[in-house]
Formats: C-alpha cells, structure tokens, sequence
C-alpha cells in the first residue's frame, strides 16, 4: 500500500473509532409550567389514588400502572378489603363523633369494642403506608414546585400537592408525558389557593386593575393597587428562577442543547365566579394572560391547556356557569387555533367518592378518608380525580405537540 493509500485508511480507521465512540445527541430538556389556584396545589392525599383500583374501567386500569410501581400488592381486591374494614369501623363507631362508643357504660365491653376499633385503625395506617409507599418516583420527570407553602423540588412522585402527603394534578400529567416523550422533562409549578385571574393573576397587557368605589374608598386603597398582579409576578419570578439554574433543576439538562418551553396548562377559575366582572371579563382576560406568557417566554405557539372549572360535576350544571364557559371561549379565540385547547374537569369527576361524601361523610367517615379527603370545591380531595385530571391535561397537550 503507497503512502496515500495509508493515509486514507488511517483517516478512515480515526472516524470510525470517533464515530461508534461519540456522544449521543443529547435531548432538549422539555419544560412545562402548571400553574393556577387551589385544585392546581393539590388537596388530595396521597393514598386516595389507589380508588383508581376500584373501576372496571380500561382508562383507569392504565392510570394504575402509571401511578404505581409493579409487585406493589395494591389491587382491586386488596382495597376492597380495606373498604370493607373501614365500613365496619364505621358500624361499630357511628362515624367521625365516637357516638356509639362514646354511649356506652364503662366496662369489659366497651373496653373489647374500643380495642377492636384500636386494631382496624391501626390496619388502615398501614394500608395507607403500603399506597404511599408503592407510588412511583420518576427518573425522567424532575419538578420544582409551590403549592401555597408547600415548596420542593426534585424528582416527581407524591408530595408536591398542598403538603407532603397530597398530590395535584402535576404527578399524572408528569409521568403521562414522560411515556410520550423522549427527553427529559422538567415541571415548574406555581399556585396559590383562592386567587383570581381579574386581580391577583392579572396579566400586564390587562391594564391597570380599576378599584370598584369601595375600595376607592378604603384606607388601604394604594396597596389594593399595588398588588394587583401580583401573583402573576410571582409566578413569572418563580419560573424565571427555576430557568437561570436548570441544572440544579434537572440532572439530564444538557446545556449545549438547550430546552425548549414545550408547554402550559393552566387550572384556576374558582374566585372569579362570585363578581360580575370577574366573571363577565373571564374571556379576556384569559386570551391577554396566554399571550403575555408567550410574549414571556418567547414562544409564540406554546401550547397551552386550560382546565375548565367543573365543580358542577355534570355538562347542564358547568354548562351555566359563566367562569366555566368563559374558559371554553377563550381556548376558542381563532388567534389560538391548533395550539390552546379547553379540557373539561367534570369528566373526571370522581362521583363514587362523591357518593360517600352525600351520604353523610361523617357517618361513614372512616369510609370517607379512603376515598376522600376534602370538599367539593377542592374535587373532594380525591386522588382518583386528580391522576385522570393530569392524564387528560397530558393527552391534550401531547395531542397540541404533535400537531405542531
């Protein structure tokens, strides 16, 4: 072989060893924001997920095992085991008041009945313990989050609701896109309860909000100015923090490749509904808040997902609702077709767990804290409805992704 011909060869030899040597490409790191009031913190415990078990439904079966590590023993059959404890702790109880115990004369059988209620509680603890404790922690889905006090980070799983034992919407709707994207994904969740979007989420393209004439008239009229917006402006800063350090945020994050704002899901609308003009300036004042965090964020076409206020529960009564209706509207502007779509909340509304609570939850409580574990206007508290609210945010987000 001449000396060219060696060259060749050699340069030859050099780009295969570098080429099966190489780094792979890295991903774009995929970062969503969730924001919003209440039902965006989360208010249901943890262990209420494991109701998705009790449903012959194909959906919820699939949520399953989403939500929860394999071998984890969880079942329809082991919670309906746990149900039919509870019941009868709430047989021998007569509920959240004791009233059967409290009734009875002190001796050797109050005594055996108050240790038999002692041992099925006691069951239910560690019932509890077994859910929390079977409930994934993601590798791909990194979060960090404010959920009213509760703040945290790290990688998602159960806890970043409104304390350390609850959930929102956020975990489903992480682990859900995880199993529709191939990258590495960070969630940035900001939501504070009992906010509107007409004062306290006020975008800036809205203009200055107008005090009403009693509130002209109050000693506190400057600060009543001042702070309007000022949620959105913690939401912007909370965000803008979490984007200067994605590093800390996400250990996949490759700055050579960047990240993109793939997308918003936004789920508020409850405090708008008590005053004429929040509730008749719903539309627009939406349409200004999408597009002034598009502005934000310059991504022009972000898409962006609004959960329609549904606690209301069904089509006729959410369908009256001005707040509810306005949501619709919006995601309807002909400026956002393709890449705003409106998802409905009452269609995974948990009415089993509504059920119980009708029924009289403090009569059947020991049943009721399986379940449940708040009021109506926070969904019940109930983990079921949150992992389908957050699958039904992903699909829709995911559906807007690919379509892009």
């Amino acid at each position: 072989m001449n000396n060219l011909g060696k060259t060749i060869a050699l340069l030859v030899a050099m780009v295969t060893v570098e080429a099966l040597t190489a780094k792979p490409d890295s991903k774009k790191l995929q970062v969503f924001i969730l924001a919003g009031q209440s039902n965006m913190v989360g208010h249901a415990n943890s262990h209420t997920m494991a109701t998705l078990y009790d449903s012959d439904d194909a959906n919820d079966k699939r949520l399953a095992e989403i939500v929860f590590k394999k071998g984890s023993g969880l079942s329809k059959e082991a919670l309906g085991e746990q149900l039919a404890q509870v019941r009868k702790t709430d047989e021998l109880t007569g509920g959240i008041s004791n009233d059967k115990i409290k009734k009875m004369s002190e001796g050797p059988e109050k005594t055996a009945l108050e240790a038999k209620v002692k041992k099925l509680k006691e069951d239910y603890e560690t019932y509890k313990k077994k859910v929390v404790s079977a409930c994934v922690v993601s590798d791909q889905v990194y979060i960090a989050s404010i959920a009213d006090g509760n703040k945290g980070a790290g990688p998602l799983t159960i806890g970043y609701g409104g304390n350390p034992e609850k959930i929102g919407p956020e975990l489903s709707f992480g682990l859900s896109m995880a199993k529709k994207l191939d990258a590495p994904i960070l969630l940035i969740k900001t939501s504070w309860g009992g906010k509107s979007i007409n004062y306290d989420f006020r975008p800036p393209s809205a203009g200055p909000y107008q005090l009403d004439a009693k509130q002209k008239a109050a000693k506190n009229a400057a600060d009543i100015s001042k702070n309007a917006g000022l949620n959105w402006r913690m939401m912007t800063e909370a965000i803008d923090t979490v984007l200067k350090d994605l590093k800390k945020h996400h250990p996949a994050y490759d700055p050579a490749a960047g990240h993109d704002m793939a997308g918003f899901v936004w789920f508020q609308g409850f405090n708008d509904q008590f005053s004429d003009e929040f509730r008749n300036n719903y539309k627009d004042m939406m349409v200004h808040f999408i597009k002034d965090i598009r502005k934000e964020y310059k991504a022009p076409k972000m898409p962006f997902v609004i959960g329609v206020l549904g606690t209301n529960m069904t089509k006729e009564g959410v369908d009256k609702n001005a707040v509810s209706v306005a949501q619709r509207e919006a995601a309807k502007a002909p400026e956002f077709k393709g890449n705003v779509a409106s998802v409905e909340s009452y269609k995974v509304y948990d009415l089993k767990a509504r059920g119980v609570y009708d029924q009289g939850w403090a009569k059947r409580f020991a049943e009721w804290c399986v379940v449940g574990s708040d009021r109506p206007y926070h969904y019940l508290g109930s983990g079921k409805f949150f992992v389908r609210l957050g699958d039904a945010f992903a699909k829709s987000m995911y559906h807007m992704i690919d379509n892009q």
